[in-house]
């Protein structure tokens, strides 16, 4: 997937000016697609310049022009040919797992300490994910369209990071026994 068709959605459901998109990209699909605040600028600009969105210069009391980015229809005609295109298994590439694979060449606590803090931010974005589900779709049953989908990505950032944090919780208490299994040998 490129920026260019994460921002396409975000500007689908509501135009916006350059800043206003990347404080809502940080708020919802920023949760799920990285990309700073210099990249979605450099992209709208591209985006523009090859009329898959239109901007207008609104004016603004005591405060500079902003410009407001809209999708045009070949920017839609764009999103539809993405939507429709086959999804790509994503590839678990994960510097952590592999760091994990080779603990036994180094010290096993600095990776068991770095373990605890993946499980503490996996944790913090799971009761994240779950705040924001619950506030805004207190009925899921009753919801349609885009609403459901939303929540949806919501519900599967949830189990995303239930999932990180089973493991890692597995991967901590293995090497904790094993490390209390070696000490007893020792003595």
């Amino acid at each position: 997937m490129a920026l260019e068709h994460a921002l396409l959605v975000s500007l689908s459901e509501q135009a916006a000016s350059g800043l206003e998109l990347t404080r809502r990209f940080d708020k919802s699909i920023g949760h799920f697609w990285t990309a700073t605040h210099q990249q979605i600028y450099r992209v709208l600009g591209r985006m523009e310049r090859d009329g898959w969105v239109r901007s207008e210069v609104v004016a603004q009391q005591g405060r500079p022009d902003k410009k407001v980015y809209d999708v045009t229809e070949p920017g839609r005609l764009e999103l539809q040919r993405w939507l429709a295109e086959p999804t790509n298994p994503d590839p678990i590439r994960s510097e952590m797992m592999v760091k994990f694979r080779g603990a036994s060449y180094g010290d096993r606590t600095v990776l068991l300490d770095q373990a605890r803090e993946k499980l503490d931010e996996h944790a913090r974005r799971r009761d994240l994910y779950a705040f924001l589900q619950d506030r805004d779709y207190p009925d899921p049953d009753a919801l349609t369209g885009q609403d459901l989908d939303i929540y949806l990505v919501l519900r599967g950032g949830v189990r995303m990071e239930q999932f990180w944090i089973d493991w890692l919780t597995e991967y901590i208490q293995a090497h904790e026994r094993s490390l209390v299994d070696a000490r007893k040998l020792n003595r």
